[in-house]
């Protein structure tokens, strides 16, 4: 039904620009196999071009990024007949090129968090497979992105290794050390399992990431959310110029 959807993420819990299409009949609801998904699916229009919308934390923002059920969602956005996915993540800042406002196209993923579900082959699955995930992220989804942000005339960083934290609390000076020593530009808490399951039900999988503040010990300034919400309130625009020029093409 739906060539595109859209992983809406904190400071994402809308698609504004687009026309929300009320009413339309789609082929699940909130429960799926795997519980229940985080908020109901939304369809918005652009021209022609339509896409599923959900909000990975709720709407409204309410659960934390342990508590995502990710097998649920992409379960959903598959069923829905989506073949390719956009996940917008609000990062923040390692790397000293990734300051507060960047957008970033990451290539790259580590995985840091634990005890979540992160494979749909947990023993109740028909059949066991180990997916390749050397590439964590569609090269063409990513690809197309970037020339969409050209289109949009929204400058963006085509790379980089995202560190994805458990959260909900932010991370110790000490633990972003780390994370930078082993190469990652910016750190988040819902990149994974999110990008892994996506592979396991082969969506074209992709995301856009927008550095909302600098990661703890790489300014002499507090992270405080009042900031963060002033940086996602300016930076989410853009990102949604970059759907809506993807949707346009």
């Amino acid at each position: 039904m739906f060539e595109i959807a859209i992983i809406g993420g904190t400071g994402f819990n809308t698609f504004e620009g687009a026309q929300l299409i009320a009413g339309t009949q789609l082929p699940v609801d909130t429960a799926t196999p795997y519980g229940e998904i985080s908020a109901p699916l939304q369809v918005f229009a652009l021209g022609e071009r339509r896409c599923c919308f959900i909000a990975r934390h709720g709407q409204p923002h309410r659960i934390p990024p342990h508590r995502i059920n990710y097998r649920a969602n992409l379960w959903a956005l598959k069923q829905c007949g989506a073949r390719s996915v956009i996940a917008v993540n609000a990062v923040g800042g390692i790397a000293t090129h990734m300051q507060t406002g960047v957008i970033a196209i990451p290539d790259q993923i580590i995985d840091y968090t634990y005890g979540r579900e992160h494979t749909y082959y947990d023993g109740d699955a028909a059949i066991l497979d180990h997916v390749d995930f050397s590439q964590p992220y569609c090269g063409l989804l990513r690809e197309r992105l970037l020339q969409a942000a050209m289109a949009a005339g929204v400058a963006v960083v085509g790379g980089g290794v995202y560190g994805a934290m458990q959260g909900p609390r932010l991370e110790s000076a000490a633990e972003i050390d780390r994370l930078q020593r082993d190469g990652c530009a910016v750190v988040g808490m819902t990149g994974m399992p999110e990008a892994a399951l996506a592979r396991e039900l082969n969506l074209n999988y992709a995301a856009l990431c927008l550095v909302v503040n600098p990661a703890a010990g790489r300014s002499s300034e507090p992270i405080t959310l009042e900031k963060m919400q002033t940086a996602m309130a300016a930076g989410m625009l853009d990102i949604q110029k970059i759907l809506r020029a993807v949707l346009s093409a």
